[in-house]
């Protein structure tokens, strides 16, 4: 059964993460993703991580199925002119590099729409290109830091960090993915194509201030930028006597049960935790007397406890019992697929499901250059073109053999 996208080509010119996580997304859904890559190594992100063959590491196979690797030689015009043979076959045109790189080697906006006028086209940037920081480079560290991300951290403990994941990278793939669709609605409807901007600091702004723009929301500013209960060193995971657990009642009937399941329902007619409002005044207090209940039972006995009365509560997970973890191995989470030349793998399903046009993994994440010689067949080109193409280093291609 086709996925939502089918139909769909995409040119996926991106590189690390960002790019790839977006793009894969668009393939899990159906879209023909053609990831256009650079000699000699390809994509940098081929080694990141654990890496069992050279150029096919673990974090690689995770964010680059559902595509086809074309690898050309962009400095080179025969290449440049195989990307603009693909070019009018496409729907959607995706790059990350910064602008004046792009439009050096000949396709920017107006390049590539004079070549396909109603392509969406989609710049993925460290920083929107109306401000002075459009031509810094950017990763995922330094946008969380730009960001205010890293300075959440210094409100609860005196100091800044980085969240543990490369989290700016993912969620700025999940806006482009979006971004992308919502184009090609507009194209769709009108039969427009259009530039695309997917600015990483503007996008994770705007994901952090939704809460935490609070006061400031209203002007002049009624109250500092912060959201107080998330920001609160006492917002943490509770210890219990054999790990910790996630409580987290919400409304009054909630808090009304746990303060009844620790032998405590009075507190509940105290004013600095009788209504939302106040509890949210009050929340160090209020978590910190949760803090001190919580060691006296299992993780299992809370999570019972809050299961009875119907308050939210989950053990804290570690990662590596999260394959093995009983839901998500019901819902089909994680799929086993045999890579041709990596052998057995583990890869996570897309999280979404269509119940009339699902999405699948239906092709490995590719080698470098494995679909050279297909793509730029099915773009015209005879076996002495392509043999010449090769002798150039202009197309490489992979035969397969490890």
């Amino acid at each position: 059964m086709p996925g939502p996208l089918d139909g769909i080509r995409v040119i996926d010119i991106t590189t690390v993460l960002l790019g790839p996580y977006g793009t894969q997304i668009l393939g899990d859904m159906g879209a023909d993703v053609i990831k256009v890559e650079a000699p000699p190594t390809g994509d940098i992100a081929r080694d990141m991580g654990t890496v069992r063959r050279a150029g096919m590491g673990g974090i690689y196979l995770n964010a680059n199925r559902n595509k086809r690797s074309l690898a050309l030689d962009l400095k080179q015009e025969a290449g440049r002119e195989v990307l603009r043979r693909l070019i009018p076959t496409a729907d959607v045109f995706v790059h990350n590099m910064r602008p004046q790189a792009i439009e050096r080697l000949g396709f920017g906006y107006t390049a590539v729409a004079a070549l396909k006028p109603d392509v969406v086209y989609v710049g993925a940037y460290g920083f929107g290109q109306d401000g002075p920081y459009r031509a810094k480079p950017a990763y995922d560290d330094a946008i969380q830091a730009a960001s205010g991300l890293a300075s959440l951290f210094k409100r609860q403990d005196g100091e800044a960090r980085y969240v543990p994941s490369t989290i700016a990278d993912k969620i700025v793939g999940l806006t482009l993915s979006q971004a992308v669709v919502m184009a090609l609605v507009h194209k769709m409807r009108t039969g427009e194509g259009q530039f695309v901007e997917v600015p990483m600091l503007e996008t994770m702004v705007a994901f952090n201030l939704v809460e935490h723009l609070d006061g400031c929301a209203y002007q002049p500013p009624m109250a500092p930028l912060g959201y107080q209960r998330v920001l609160t060193p006492a917002r943490r995971p509770f210890p219990t006597r054999d790990g910790h657990v996630c409580i987290l009642p919400y409304s009054d009937k909630q808090w009304l049960g746990f303060f009844t399941a620790v032998g405590r329902p009075e507190l509940m007619e105290e004013p600095r935790f009788a209504t939302y409002r106040a509890r949210v005044t009050s929340v160090d207090d209020l978590y910190g007397f949760v803090a001190s209940v919580t060691p006296l039972k299992t993780t299992a006995e809370w999570v019972a406890i809050c299961e009875e009365a119907e308050i939210p509560c989950m053990p804290v997970a570690d990662i590596e019992d999260l394959i093995q973890d009983e839901h998500l191995q019901a819902v089909g989470m994680f799929e086993k697929h045999h890579h041709p030349s990596e052998g057995d793998t583990l890869l996570v399903r897309s999280p979404v499901r269509f119940s009339k046009s699902p999405g699948s993994i239906r092709s490995h994440a590719p080698r470098f250059g494995e679909h050279g010689a297909e793509i730029v067949r099915q773009l015209g080109y005879d076996a002495r073109d392509i043999a010449a193409l090769q002798a150039s280093g202009a197309l490489i291609t992979d035969d397969g053999n490890a």
